[in-house]
């Protein structure tokens, strides 16, 4: 029986003479609709804390509040808690697109609005979302008289654990903004990590701590403080400080997903979403999921140049066959990187001289756009702004506009320098730098899903800020890198081991869709392999979401590769339903994903360096009817080390009643379709 909210939900105010107390006071809690998760926010003299509890067994122990300011030294004393409000929230909505095509969202909130005790008197609220399987919480600050804007140094907000655990982690603030191998240490071992980290403790408790809805504000990293006690650092500005805002603001949403499994902890990812605005761009129809092909597999084993000259990739007579290819393969999309001026020199992180409006001499955009029209493909732009971000941006309106009239509704953007090198201009014309996830530059990717909305252009950010799922408020940010993708298996320093998919499921795939451009059938790189099977390339195509997803390898390659590659034509982009059916943190996977345009259902199941023999039964399909299973596994002998191509395709019927036995070579991984009859 549901309870009522007020016997779930419980303040208690309290007066200044908190602020002497000897021990700390729980004065206002909340729980879950379904009393699985509740959070108690303290008091102890004048400061405030929170704690997080599972069917009543701690989780996160008690915890600071509060930020260090500019000026004024730190908002987190001589606060009492003078008012509180609650209510309870229970919806469903459709996404345009995504994982699943409707997404609940059922949380109890409370808010409690705390005030400084003596001068300058400032109030702030702090807000929390409770779900059963997570809660984000967020500070807001009204307009008052103490003050119209303040400037944010750091965070105090604390993540203190209740039980040790293991941690997966890339770390923050270093040069590569988020493209590391991830760590699997002991949490005591974590550094400053970027978000999501995921954590799971000696009890099997999966705990994900990340953000949402980061808005004009600093990326939040995770410093670990003491033992297992983290705290939130921003991430810096060329000013010195994190965050400067005029007042009325909220921040980001910090958020903790909580369940049990690794499994459950994907699923709860619903959590991020949940906690952005609604989609404030209105029908985005004009977004068409798909998958692509494109010049830029053979750029990364340097076959062909970005560059004009005698290597360059970008000429007319290439972009004509790869669009030829598309069209007899059933892709709707043809990424074309190096079509512009600016790639000649040094471009990385001096990206002055590209021009988004204008094409070079051996690239006639107007005749391609044309002819790719007439076979029913559309070219992906590409910006890649070499981190010269002002730069871009006073281009961005006009080149988003000839996107518009020549049909490119899709464009690949990028911010290739080293963490801290995004350019700024400031008003007096001078140059500043700051960093990928800092105050500006999330500022700048708004900027530019704003600017792309209007001529009806959807984004994939690459060298990006982190999702923290405002795709769900600007559905045209349809997906981005922010991790270690497959352009690495082409450099090989090193490549990606076995085990880089798995961790990315249950790290940075908790935050959204990535462009990961799986399907590499070559599994050859510059001068080393790829440490993957061919099943196993397919198989990414369910296991990494994204809504435009590339065909990364060479048409030669799938021409020599027939049968796996029909797989690649066969898997949509959009999904109506998704359950992940097992799965480790770095360890392996499964995914089932019902297409949103017809009854068929795909499976992909993936392993890191060892092989497994997984039983997974089939009882996400629909009762009572029959399917035909297309089977792409890893075939005898397979091995991502000496037998990578081994592989087997078969058919046989299925039903909802059936258990598949998936076997799974060290490395490797099993594609299947289920075609309804």
């Amino acid at each position: 029986m549901r309870r009522p909210v007020l016997s779930i939900v419980h303040a208690v105010l309290a007066c200044a003479l908190l602020a002497s107390a000897v021990h700390a006071e729980t004065v206002a809690t909340v729980a879950s609709p379904n009393d699985v998760l509740t959070v108690e926010i303290d008091l102890h003299e004048g400061r405030v804390g929170y704690r997080v509890e599972r069917f009543g067994e701690p989780v996160i122990e008690t915890s600071a509040l509060g930020f260090m300011l500019r000026g004024s030294g730190k908002l987190e004393r001589n606060l009492a808690l003078t008012d509180t409000a609650t209510r309870s929230f229970d919806q469903t909505w459709e996404q345009p697109w995504g994982e699943d095509r409707h997404v609940r969202n059922h949380y109890n909130e409370l808010r409690a609005t705390l005030t400084e005790t003596v001068a300058p008197r400032r109030t702030f609220d702090i807000v929390f979302r409770v779900y059963d399987d997570g809660i984000g919480f967020r500070y807001g600050f009204p307009e008052q008289a103490a003050a119209d804007e303040l400037i944010i140094d750091d965070e105090l907000t604390e993540f203190a654990l209740a039980d040790p655990a293991t941690a997966w982690w890339i770390p923050a603030g270093e040069w590569n903004r988020y493209e590391y191998l991830y760590n699997r240490t002991p949490l005591s071992e974590v550094t400053t990590a970027h978000t999501p980290m995921t954590v799971r403790t000696e009890d099997g408790l999966h705990i994900a701590f990340h953000e949402a809805a980061l808005v004009d504000y600093a990326g939040m990293w995770l410093r670990r403080t003491d033992g297992r006690r983290f705290r939130a650092q921003l991430a810096p500005a060329s000013e010195g400080w994190k965050v400067r805002r005029t007042l009325p603001f909220n921040t980001p949403w910090r958020t903790l997903q909580i369940a049990d499994s690794a499994a459950a902890l994907y699923e709860s990812s619903d959590l991020i979403l949940n906690l952005n605005e609604p989609n404030r761009l209105g029908d985005v129809s004009w977004f068409t999921p798909a998958k692509y092909v494109g010049i830029w597999w053979s750029l990364h084993l340097e076959d062909e140049s970005w560059a004009t000259g005698a290597r360059h990739g970008a000429t007319t007579a290439n972009t004509k066959r790869y669009v030829d290819f598309a069209a007899e393969h059933g892709f709707r999309g043809v990424l074309v990187e190096g079509w512009n001026p600016g790639w000649d020199g040094q471009w990385f992180g001096n990206g002055y001289d590209f021009d988004f409006t204008r094409a070079t001499p051996d690239f006639d955009i107007e005749a391609l756009s044309a002819y790719a029209k007439s076979r029913g493909v559309h070219l992906i732009g590409h910006h890649e702004t070499g981190c010269a971000v002002s730069h871009y941006e006073e281009q961005m309106a006009d080149a988003f506009a000839m996107n518009q009239r020549l049909g490119i509704d899709v464009v690949k953007t990028g911010y290739v320098c080293d963490a801290g090198g995004i350019e700024r201009r400031l008003p007096d014309g001078s140059i500043t730098r700051e960093w990928h996830d800092g105050q500006w530059n999330a500022g700048h990717h708004l900027r530019v899903l704003e600017a792309a909305a209007k001529h009806h252009v959807a984004i994939n950010a690459h060298e990006p800020i982190k999702d923290t799922g405002l795709r769900r408020t600007y559905p045209n940010w349809v997906s981005r890198e922010g991790a270690r993708g497959m352009e690495y298996g082409a450099w090989g320093n090193p490549t990606n081991p076995p085990e880089h998919e798995a961790n990315l499921v249950f790290t940075r795939m908790l935050s959204g869709p990535m462009d990961y451009t799986p399907g590499i059938l070559s599994l050859q790189g510059r001068g080393q392999a790829i440490q993957t099977t061919i099943a196993k390339q397919l198989a990414l195509y369910v296991v990494l979401y994204s809504p435009v997803q590339m065909a990364a390898d060479l048409p030669e390659n799938y021409a020599r590769h027939m049968e796996a590659f029909q797989f690649i034509k066969d898997v949509p982009a959009d999904w109506a339903r998704t359950e992940v059916l097992n799965g480790e943190v770095g360890d392996y996977v499964t995914f089932a994903r019902k297409d949103r345009n017809s009854a068929d259902w795909y499976l992909g199941s993936i392993t890191d360096e060892h092989g497994r023999v997984l039983q997974v039964p089939l009882s996400f399909l629909e009762p009572g009817r029959r399917y035909t299973a297309q089977v792409y596994r890893d075939g005898d002998g397979a091995h991502w080390q000496d037998a990578p191509f081994a592989f087997e395709r078969e058919s046989f019927e299925v039903t909802s009643a059936d258990v598949l036995t998936l076997r799974l070579a060290a490395g490797g991984g099993q594609a299947v379709r289920f075609v309804a009859q």
